[in-house]
């Protein structure tokens, strides 16, 4: 079976993590904040706090920009449940925008109706929490410029978007249009820790606050520990009540590892992709948009004229390991027993209807990515 992602590692991986394993510290020694420092000299953000996943990211970054059960927290159905959750697990509501159908990302025209209309309802958000789906960049410059007369946190989901550019060449993560980015590392993503996440701010203060909620809301910083710090060296504070989310220097060092590779990573899932955008052209599908500066963490085609059930078996069948993303989060029973109901947000769900997503990750092999191409054509044909 040919999977839809995979992860690559190399020699060099598996060589920093084992001297990991010969060392003192398998958690809270060096390579974390190492990791951290790479991450911020790749993306340009001044501070970077790493998690257990994006998931837990997505969690902080929320406590951080105070969300809280009295608010309100936006994001898109075309996402994972974790794009919503992380506003609940806050005790927060939530609601969505719809996406646009060419892009599948926030929908801007539609945000600034949902805006207007909030500001007369008082009824806005707190925070959006803008998606980077299959790893384009949202016109995070066009959404700051909306939201930014109505005081509302932006919160960057780039799960799927490390190693990309927005329009106007800024590097995803560089948090030029938003208080908080949040990246993931699982094993499919554009690089892996195994399992991980972080996020990256320009904001000192909202720096030193994630960090506490990534470990027990406990600090050591002297500024907060008072003068007695001086004569009990050993003192630490819990100042919130925060989670353990902290990030093993294993992980740590196989993503700082990993880190060093992105750009080709990124390069061969474009290559692969402009192969299939010339290959796909006279079949009955919509091609995503071929976006150079995309991470291309997935490449989803949407069916015209047949059933996805049908295909999707048919491809299983012939060992092609294609995939769907995503059910839109509305849709969940979940999200349905706290009121969404289907036709609330139709882009999203006629996108949904369509999806198919095909193999996509670096060490796809011509021959491979040929087979894939080869069965799909002939069971559309």
């Amino acid at each position: 079976m040919i999977p839809y992602g995979s992860h690559t590692l190399s020699e060099e991986d598996i060589d920093a993590v084992t001297e990991v394993l010969k060392h003192e510290f398998l958690t809270q020694g060096k390579q974390v904040p190492a990791f951290e420092q790479a991450l911020c000299q790749y993306t340009g953000a001044d501070f970077a706090v790493a998690c257990n996943s994006g998931t837990s990211g997505l969690h902080i970054a929320c406590l951080a920009a105070g969300v809280g059960a009295s608010d309100v927290v936006w994001t898109v159905p075309n996402s994972f449940a974790a794009s919503a959750n992380c506003a609940r697990y806050c005790g927060a509501k939530i609601d969505f925008v719809d996406i646009d159908p060419r892009t599948r990302n926030i929908c801007t025209s539609a945000l600034v109706d949902k805006l207007y209309l909030a500001a007369a309802e008082n009824k806005l958000p707190k925070a959006i929490i803008v998606v980077h789906f299959a790893g384009i960049s949202c016109d995070m410059a066009a959404i700051s410029a909306i939201t930014e007369p109505f005081g509302i946190t932006l919160i960057e989901d780039a799960a799927h978007a490390l190693g990309a550019k927005d329009a106007l060449g800024n590097t995803v993560g560089a948090g030029k249009y938003s208080a908080m980015t949040v990246l993931s590392f699982h094993p499919v993503k554009s690089i892996t820790s195994a399992e991980g996440g972080a996020v990256l701010t320009n904001d000192e203060e909202l720096a030193s606050l994630l960090k506490r909620y990534a470990s027990h809301g406990i600090t050591r910083e002297t500024a907060m520990l008072g003068d007695a710090h001086a004569e009990e060296p050993w003192l630490y504070a819990q100042c919130e009540l925060g989670f353990n989310y902290r990030l093993s220097d294993v992980h740590a060092a196989l993503g700082r590892s990993q880190l060093k590779h992105l750009d080709g990573f990124v390069a061969r899932r474009y290559e692969l992709a402009t192969i299939y955008d010339q290959a796909l052209a006279g079949l009955p599908v919509i091609r995503p948009v071929l976006d150079p500066n995309s991470a291309w963490h997935l490449y989803v085609i949407e069916l015209t004229a047949h059933d996805r059930k049908q295909v999707f078996n048919a491809l299983r069948e012939r060992g092609i390991g294609v995939n769907v993303h995503y059910i839109p989060i509305h849709l969940h029973p979940y999200y349905q027993q706290l009121g969404f109901k289907p036709g609330q947000f139709p882009n999203a769900e006629n996108y949904y209807r369509c999806a198919l997503t095909l193999p996509l990750f670096p060490t796809l092999s011509a021959d491979n990515q040929m087979e894939v191409i080869k069965q799909l054509s002939e069971v559309l044909s």
